[in-house]
Parts: structure tokens; sequence; C-alpha cells
């Protein structure tokens, strides 16, 4: 199946509804740096997603879907700050480390099907 939208990207989808969850957490949290912080991070996931995807060429997708990958890594680092600041629980942090850890997943996974196409 050929991908024509990168709306239609099952990591874009779970990307864009973890970057919600992350906005609804953090959103009334009063230390402001650490929240801008991890809602870019969070937003750059999806974002880098469509971006590679909008480019001209598999190579220039598949570098921005390794920046995708590296933001999941930032938001991951801070989900277990935030629980080590009491920013959240030890089951809201589960629940957004196992989201993370599916997007990197997924996104990891388009990248090894984008080089065995190259080939």
């Amino acid at each position: 199946m050929t991908i024509l939208k990168f709306e239609d990207i099952l990591a874009w989808q779970k990307a864009q509804d973890l970057a919600v969850e992350i906005y609804k957490i953090f959103g009334s949290i009063k230390d402001y740096g650490f929240k801008d912080q991890i809602c870019r991070a969070v937003v750059s996931i999806s974002n880098n997603i469509a971006e590679g995807f909008d480019r001209s060429s598999s190579a220039e997708f598949v570098r921005f879907l390794y920046i995708s990958l590296a933001s999941c890594g930032e938001v991951k680092s801070m989900l277990y700050l935030s629980e080590k600041l009491n920013y959240t629980t030890n089951a809201q942090s589960k629940i957004l480390l196992e989201q993370t850890s599916e997007v990197h997943k997924m996104t990891r996974g388009l990248i090894t099907h984008i080089k065995k196409q190259q080939k």
C-alpha cells in the first residue's frame, strides 16, 4: 500500500495523540520552562514525520524520521524527570512512556521499511 499523505501514517497519528495527552497533563503546571520543553519535543515528533514525508526523497524522509526518534527520546527523558519532580504520577508516567515507546517503535519500523525499499 502506498501512502499518499502524511496523515495516513500511523506513527504520525499516534504521535499526535501523544501530543494531546502531554498538553492535557502538563498544560497547568507552573514550571513554564519544563512545560515548554516537553511540549516542543512532543510536537516535534509528528511535525518531523510530516515534514520528512513531504521532502523530495526517501533519504530525506528517513533523515527526518531519525529526528523524530530523537524527539521521542527527549520526551521519554522528560517524562522520567516529571515523575521525579512530582509533575506526574507513576501511573501517568507509565502510560505516557508506553505511548512514546509505541511511537518510537512505529517510526523505527517505518525507517526500516523505507531503507529496504531503497535497496
